[in-house]
């Protein structure tokens, strides 16, 4: 017990409201909190987590070549979701670190849901008519006009576990056309769900709304930028729930500006953590939550069960589940 020291890194929920996930790591080692700045080098993050064998991360900080490079005997990360670009995999596997992440369908109804509520919340102004109320001023009601989603289309950039999750959503509930943009799914997998396989352009220009569900990868990192922007609808409204470099954010701002984009609605930011001053927040009909779509008291439960398994699992010399970095010496 005494040689396994496990951080968790960044991560506000992890063991706050579900105790017993504490309990059970501190019966395998030692167990401390670190809040590091999201920025924060490799090195500098490495001398800070310094006799740390297994580490729970959030989306940040960023687990980079150079945090490997200075960082002593570790074994595992598993991440606090199902998301792994904030962790060099090739520099882990080099170190022998085993990465593992939450299964996607663990998080798939909170951020599925989480896309559509954020969705509504600006296509009904519900935000703004109850800061109005709040504020005495009930009879402005008029003011308060929205949209309503019924019978749209709707455009899913990503038609994975959270995507389709989205589309039975907006095609069963509100008995919306759904198209979708995967270059990763076949036709039929898309059908499964009641999707139409669709070319991003094509998208861009039918979709009444977007909701962007998509993996960051190099290939869709600000996918959707000017020139995407230019393709749409005119006042169309956009959801991501997903990842906040999927979109250029100035081009997102100037789509806002112009009226072009009548609402948006993003849980993720490019740079996270927010703060009062981002550019989306000068916009009245912008909905901006600080990551919360897989805060739901079922997924946190979920998500933190499977990283304690994962803990006790290396620990006993076993492979954790879902490892995107599989191979190491520490595995029996």
């Amino acid at each position: 017990m005494s040689e396994n020291k496990i951080a968790i890194v960044n991560s506000s929920s992890f063991g706050r409201v579900f105790t017993q996930h504490m309990d059970r790591l501190q019966k395998i080692g030692k167990v401390d909190r670190f809040t590091f700045d999201s920025e924060i080098g490799g090195k500098e993050l490495a001398e800070q987590l310094h006799g740390y064998n297994i580490i729970i991360p959030s989306v940040t900080p960023f687990f980079t070549k150079e945090f490997f490079d200075n960082k002593d005997e570790l074994k595992l990360i598993s991440r606090h979701g199902i998301g792994y670009n904030n962790i060099d995999l090739a520099a882990a596997r080099e170190h022998d670190t085993i990465v593992s992440i939450v299964p996607a369908l663990v998080e798939r109804e909170a951020v599925a849901g989480n896309n559509v509520t954020n969705l509504l919340n600006i296509m009904r102004q519900t935000a703004q008519a109850q800061q109005s109320v709040k504020n005495d001023h009930w009879q402005d009601r008029a003011q308060f006009v929205g949209h309503s989603p019924y019978g749209k289309t709707v455009g899913i950039i990503g038609v994975g576990n959270t995507g389709s999750g989205v589309a039975d959503t907006m095609r069963l509930g509100f008995r919306c056309r759904v198209i979708g943009y995967d270059p990763y799914k076949e036709k039929l997998d898309l059908e499964e769900f009641g999707v139409e396989k669709v070319e991003l352009d094509e998208l861009l220009a039918q979709a009444d709304i977007i909701c962007l569900c998509a993996n960051l990868t190099d290939e869709s990192y600000h996918m959707i930028s000017t020139a995407e922007v230019s393709k749409m609808k005119d006042h169309v409204y956009l959801s991501n729930s997903a990842r906040g470099a999927l979109v250029d954010e100035d081009a997102i701002v100037a789509g806002l500006k112009s009226g072009k984009i009548a609402g948006f609605a993003t849980d993720v930011l490019e740079v996270e953590p927010g703060d009062s001053h981002h550019p989306y927040l000068q916009f009245a009909n912008t909905v901006v939550t600080p990551h919360t779509s897989a805060y739901t008291m079922e997924c946190l439960e979920s998500m933190g069960d499977k990283c304690v398994t994962d803990c006790e699992k290396i620990v006993a010399g076993q492979l954790p589940g879902r490892s995107v970095q599989s191979d190491s010496k520490y595995v029996l």
